[in-house]
């Protein structure tokens, strides 16, 4: 745990010292939620229904951007193969770096939906529910993320690979997502039962992606 605890530090420590992939993806959010209200036009009711999905949507896509570089660095450096042959396993590493990638992009993603749900007239009842089904939901988004990033790590064009490859991966957690928060909005029920099935959709991806990712990796690097 030791390692764990110095590899997570140290990814937080190059994030938020870095700070490009963090404002790219909250830029990028801010953008497409605004700009998605002047299409639809000035109808409120139609922005408070569609409100839930605009903002899921956005966020996945706000947090592809910065999953390239989750282990590209590191590759360059060299610092992939020293952690492949530390007495840390490669999982528990992989593992620190996607939990790494989801404090630095898909908190503060979660920490800023709020805010640009009064873009879209979102009631302000629901900020609660859509604080919490994001933070339970957005795990799922860097663990399988994890897996796209290793499996493409030498591929000149990672970026849109990656989106291929998670894209469908995400469509669970944006199903649940949205019907939870559509559950609660609308007072239409069924949010136990959609709130649930997302927290079992980030716990088995926080199971299941490090393993994953140390696979993939080890074949890229091997």
């Amino acid at each position: 745990m030791n390692g764990f605890s110095v590899l997570l530090g140290r990814d937080l420590k190059l994030a938020f010292r870095e700070g490009g992939a963090i404002g790219t993806a909250l830029g990028f959010y801010l953008v497409v939620v605004a700009m998605l209200p002047l299409s639809v036009g000035p109808d409120l009711n139609l922005l408070t229904r569609i409100a839930a999905g605009i903002l899921w949507v956005a966020l996945l896509r706000s947090a592809l951007l910065s999953l390239p570089r989750l282990f590209e660095a590191d590759h360059e450096d060299g610092v992939l193969e020293v952690l492949a042959m530390a007495p840390l396993p490669l999982e528990a590493a992989t593992g620190a770096k996607a939990l790494a990638h989801w404090l630095t992009t898909g908190v503060p993603l979660t920490l800023m939906a709020p805010l640009l749900g009064l873009m879209l007239n979102l009631e302000l009842s629901a900020y609660p529910v859509l604080i919490a089904t994001m933070l339970v939901g957005t795990p799922a988004i860097s663990f399988i993320g994890a897996i796209g990033a290793a499996l493409t790590l030498r591929s000149r064009r990672g970026g849109l690979l990656i989106a291929l490859l998670v894209l469908p991966l995400y469509i669970p957690t944006l199903i649940f997502g949205i019907s939870a928060m559509e559950a609660s909005a609308f007072g239409t029920g069924g949010f136990g039962p959609s709130f649930l099935i997302l927290a079992a959709i980030s716990l088995a991806s926080m199971v299941l992606g490090p393993l994953a990712a140390a696979a993939a990796l080890r074949m890229q690097i091997g």
